[in-house]
């Protein structure tokens, strides 16, 4: 009975110390310190982000023109604007835009990418050639002034900001994608699948795109950031958000008059743009290297 109870325990104990590819990325992204400080942060504003118009102490466009442009007091802890308007308030509710607008448009450049990477790894030929020039063309162009360039075309606002950041996403992804399709289409078990008969959409979703997941997630998470960074910098340019929506861009465009007088109209949304950017690529980095089968301790 003992003996029994003993070959028990040794077999939980081996059931788990099994290494399964989940665990492995977990015990791996632990050891990220920063990767995982990030991530808590961005878990942070995304409840920020849910909650913020539920919590502000003040609405994001209520006036005193009693208190304009004080700085930050128990009152109004990061100051108030040259309306009077709370900047806490203000950039609390400006994280639900901020992310919205990263999330999105880097969720269309992904999708839209990987399957153009798809198509053109696993066709080759003319596909391939016309889809690739195509991404050439865009990564010519720094992403900012093809941004500037879209959004010209297109108009200003947050939605027309969101398809120009989508659109300089399309290229990275769709060569990433592209160089892993090239890479698994030639497999033993992609042309197993080929000879059972499977047809190209279930070897491309089943079998390829699986394999290029871990750097798709990686540059998502990067470009994220990335994304945030440009809209700010249309809308601080006047071609994104639009009065009085508190995008933490315009927040930065509404103080620059006054940086010599009143510092904290820039400093503060300046902070969370920095942080919010920071958090996104420390959170890539610790992911690409908990995701490499090469890196290896």
């Amino acid at each position: 009975m003992a003996f029994e109870n003993k070959n028990a325990e040794a077999s939980k104990a081996e059931a788990n110390d099994i290494k399964t590819p989940f665990k492995e990325f977990v015990r791996k992204f632990k050891r990220q310190k920063n990767a995982v400080i990030a991530l808590f942060f961005i878990l942070f504003l995304a409840v920020i982000a849910v909650i913020s118009y539920q919590i502000v102490p003040y609405g994001i466009n209520e006036y005193d023109y009693s208190a304009i442009m004080k700085g930050p007091s128990a009152a109004h802890w990061f100051g108030t604007d040259e309306f009077g308007r709370d900047l806490f308030s203000r950039i609390l509710c400006g994280t639900r835009i901020s992310l919205s607008v990263g999330l999105l448009s880097v969720t269309i450049g992904a999708v839209t990418g990987t399957v153009l990477g798809l198509l053109a790894g696993y066709y080759g030929g003319i596909l391939d050639s016309m889809i690739m020039r195509i991404c050439d063309v865009l990564l010519a162009f720094p992403g900012i002034i093809l941004a500037i360039a879209i959004v010209a075309i297109l108009g200003s606002g947050l939605y027309n900001v969101i398809i120009a950041v989508a659109v300089f996403s399309i290229p990275t992804f769709a060569r990433l994608v592209r160089s892993t399709t090239l890479a698994l289409k030639g497999s033993v078990f992609v042309q197993a699948a080929h000879n059972l008969g499977a047809n190209d959409a279930r070897i491309l979703f089943r079998h390829i795109l699986p394999g290029a997941i871990p750097n798709i997630i990686v540059q998502y998470t990067m470009s994220i950031g990335n994304s945030i960074l440009t809209a700010s910098s249309l809308s601080f340019l006047g071609l994104g958000a639009q009065p009085p929506t508190p995008e933490w861009g315009l927040l930065l465009s509404n103080g620059r008059n006054y940086m010599m007088t009143s510092w904290h109209i820039t400093l503060f949304p300046g902070i969370a743009i920095f942080l919010t950017v920071l958090a996104f690529n420390l959170l890539g980095d610790g992911l690409r290297d908990a995701l490499d089968p090469k890196l290896s301790d």
